[in-house]
């Protein structure tokens, strides 16, 4: 176990629970939400599209409110608590969405690429550090690179002046060991904070967490009731009692944290996170947890299995941005069956 006895929690259920929402969250949902967190303790609140700034369109979902409008409303209503944004280069530009999200208050720049693309986020990294910003370097879809891969690609965020490296389970696809072996690699070779992000595809988010801790990294996401994509995220109130029990200090407090998920349950989620046998498929394939709606869609309206569509997905190793690859596959995949 680390000696490090406080863990950093970043929560993100405004922008990775806006999946399981298809993007409606609204701005006095976001104010609401973020006034609970901030009792509670919650030290960053991340807001916005479930893609990140910049991401509302036709082909990602459009959101039901602007960036500037979510953003604005977490920013009344978080004083102490940290106001974090999830930024994928390509969806989102300097010019267009850092600039406001600057003048809005955003304190903290998660900067985003496929976990073997690291190359994409030197000038977003740079470009928050060069205007007093966190900044923190995050690699998605991390399953699909080798620990030493991802250590390579970590080097250069740290080298483009990233304060944390994050890594994103983005399709559940982890068990314990799997994280241990990765975090392990980058807590040995990098001079920053690692952290962890988990889903709970194949019911492992909060043993994955816990795994991460225990050889190393020092901070952790989690979402109120899991709320997040596909079957959802590492529990965020599961996780501070957890890890309290473990004797790991968070500076949360453990009722306000439990309220403040009971009002996420009530006021911004249609339903909790479950592991269905679908998202449980979404993990063994290694597919992104945020397909698990639009494959569901496109299955019924073809008449196929989505399971077929989930493993076939993962076979071509597509992943987050490639939505309209869902609707090729199931085409695929129909074909083959008429002519079988």
């Amino acid at each position: 176990m680390t000696d490090n006895k406080h863990i950093l929690i970043s929560d993100p259920s405004l922008r990775d629970g806006n999946h399981a929402v298809q993007h409606r969250i609204t701005a006095d949902q976001v104010a609401a939400y973020c006034a609970r967190a901030e009792a509670a303790g919650v030290p960053i609140v991340e807001v916005g599209h479930g893609n990140g700034v910049g991401a509302s369109s036709l082909q990602l979902g459009e959101a039901a409110a602007t960036d500037h409008d979510l953003l604005s409303a977490a920013r009344s209503a978080l004083r102490t608590s940290q106001l974090g944004i999830h930024v994928i280069p390509g969806f989102a530009t300097i010019d267009k969405d850092l600039k406001p999200a600057l003048d809005l208050g955003v304190d903290v720049f998660r900067i985003a690429s496929h976990c073997t693309e690291a190359d994409v986020t030197e000038r977003f990294i740079s470009f928050a550090r060069s205007n007093g910003k966190t900044a923190y370097g995050v690699l998605m879809m991390s399953h699909m690179a080798s620990p030493q891969t991802l250590v390579e690609e970590a080097l250069k965020m740290q080298a483009y002046g990233a304060e944390t490296l994050v890594i994103m389970d983005s399709a559940g696809a982890y068990l314990p060991e799997d994280v241990r072996v990765r975090i392990s690699a980058l807590v040995d070779r990098l001079s920053i904070p690692v952290g962890f992000h988990a889903h709970n595809n194949l019911g492992s988010a909060i043993s994955n967490s816990v795994a991460a801790v225990e050889v190393g990294a020092s901070m952790l996401d989690g979402c109120s009731r899991g709320f997040g994509a596909g079957a959802g995220n590492a529990q965020l109130e599961v996780l501070i009692a957890v890890l309290h029990k473990m004797g790991y200090e968070t500076g949360i407090d453990l009722y306000g944290v439990l309220d403040l998920a009971n009002f996420a349950e009530k006021e911004l989620m249609s339903g909790v996170p479950t592991i269905s046998s679908t998202s449980i498929v979404s993990g063994l394939s290694g597919v992104f947890s945020g397909f698990l709606r639009p494959v569901q869609r496109i299955a019924d309206e073809q008449g196929l299995d989505p399971r077929d569509i989930f493993f076939e997905l993962g076979k071509r190793g597509i992943v987050a941005g490639q939505e309209d690859m869902i609707i090729e596959v199931a085409q695929a995949l129909k074909e083959a069956r008429n002519a079988a």
